[in-house]
């Protein structure tokens, strides 16, 4: 009995897949290599709140390892590297590798914004003596999970002389922060029979910034006076400046260690930041790559990859075509035989609300980086989906170099679904898959990922630019 056992559980181990907690894979060692590493992650997260602060940490890191500014009438050889900050809100970092461009290159694809608020152009009105912010929400988000949290401003403002400013508030512990403010329970009750999705609709999306009036004896609307004379006084703004301005408002906490076992981290921005930094980490270290390594760190992506810093513009072709020109090759013909992982996220199954999720194809924290052949959403729609050919190679890729991962859908075929930068990459007749780490409460102000997953995440874009 005992032996017909042990045939079974040998069969089961070579032919059944059998996905277990990298915990009890990986060792002690590496264990605390990857709480290492997302040390300088949630220190990451905790400075890089918007798209902007992201491509500048991403620009000052790549400096400091030795890339160059771009130079499209320059040639390369193999070990330079370069990097390209387009427009203040995407990055491109690039290792020229030993072969030549005409054998493609590997890129890896992630973007760097996040949901978020931003003010409207003219936001800023009084009403029964409180000072508020109208705002417009940036991405696909719960609205109700935005009030009665604290949060920071962050923005540039062009003024009216051209000159620039950088305004940052309520990130430090000493600094105000601002809030949308919510009914209470007892006064709540025809709130309450609103669906969920309008517990809080957006022109109710309004951020409490001040009630004391500008002291005077006469004029109307003195609080709004009084928060217009602040700003004018700290960065010389006038009502004026809102209109020449990206102001975003973001959750002012930092990123924090969550569990017990401090397993797990919990912030806001971890879709896409969790596989942006891996990737940029993964570019930084990438020296002397085969194939010319190309991270992309992306705008836009939370939009649909619309204007002209998100995907679907023409910015990240353009530059393989200045490249190309360098090796007297046309862009199509480096793109064609390319390679891309569009580093993005997964939903983590939840045991709370399980019936979202086909179980057998979810992903699940801490069982490695998730390969997602295909995202859109009933019938595919706006998706890519990778050939068996990219996925059998990518799948070597990562058995060979010990990558711990697993595959995932999100969620079952009707119930919704989601899309990635991965179409728009497909679109250059280049080979594309999804992979990124999976996350809890997605789009949420504050988003839960596994270290060991995102410590995955670094090792396999290390493994595919290598």
């Amino acid at each position: 009995m005992s032996e017909e056992k042990t045939n079974v559980e040998k069969l089961q181990e070579e032919l059944c897949l059998n996905l277990k907690n990298a915990a009890l894979i990986m060792d002690d060692e590496e264990i605390k290599k990857a709480d290492e590493f997302c040390q300088g992650y949630k220190h990451f997260l905790s400075n890089c709140k918007t798209e902007r602060q992201a491509a500048a940490f991403a620009a000052e890191a790549a400096a400091k390892a030795g890339f160059e500014p771009f130079d499209p009438k320059a040639s390369y050889k193999a070990g330079d590297r370069v990097y390209y900050l387009h427009r203040n809100k995407a990055v491109i970092l690039t290792s020229f590798g030993k072969k030549s461009l005409s054998e493609g290159v590997r890129i890896v694809a992630s973007h760097i914004d996040a949901p978020r608020l931003d003010l409207k152009p003219t936001p800023l009105y009084e009403d029964s003596e409180l000072a508020l912010l109208k705002t417009h929400y940036y991405g696909g988000i719960k609205k109700y999970q935005w009030a009665a949290i604290p949060l920071a401003l962050h923005g540039l403002v062009i003024l009216k002389d051209g000159s620039r400013l950088e305004v940052s508030i309520g990130e430090e512990e000493d600094e105000p922060k601002f809030v949308i403010t919510d009914l209470l329970p007892h006064l709540g009750a025809e709130q309450g029979k609103r669906p969920l999705s309008e517990g809080i609709k957006g022109e109710e999306l309004n951020v409490l910034v001040g009630s004391r009036p500008f002291k005077s004896d006469s004029g109307s609307e003195l609080v709004k006076l009084n928060v217009l004379r602040l700003l004018n006084e700290k960065y010389s703004m006038v009502e004026a400046d809102f209109i020449s301005a990206e102001f975003e408002l973001v959750p002012a906490y930092k990123a924090s260690d969550v569990g017990l076992d401090r397993s797990m981290i919990g912030a806001y921005g971890h879709d896409d930041r969790v596989c942006a930094y891996p990737s940029l980490m993964a570019a930084l270290d990438c020296k002397a790559p085969e194939y010319t390594a190309v991270t992309v760190l992306t705008d836009k992506e939370e939009i649909g990859s619309s204007g002209n810093t998100g995907l679907q513009s023409s910015y990240l072709k353009d530059f393989i075509a200045d490249i190309a020109a360098s090796q007297n090759l046309s862009a199509r013909e480096v793109l064609r035989p390319s390679k891309c992982l569009s580093a993005d996220v997964n939903a983590a199954f939840d045991p709370t609300f399980p019936n979202v999720h086909d179980k057998l194809n979810a992903a699940f924290l801490n069982k490695g980086i998730v390969v997602t052949k295909y995202t859109g959403s009933r019938g595919k729609s706006g998706t890519s989906d990778a050939s068996a050919e990219f996925m059998g190679e990518v799948r070597k890729i990562f058995d060979d170099a010990g990558i711990i991962w697993q595959t995932g859908s999100l969620g079952k075929v009707d119930e919704g679904g989601g899309g990635t930068v991965a179409q728009y990459v497909a679109n250059l007749d280049v080979d594309v898959v999804d992979v990124g780490v999976a996350v809890l409460s997605m789009h949420a102000p504050f988003e839960v990922v596994s270290k060991l997953d995102v410590y995955m995440a670094y090792k396999a874009f290390s493994t595919f630019l290598a």
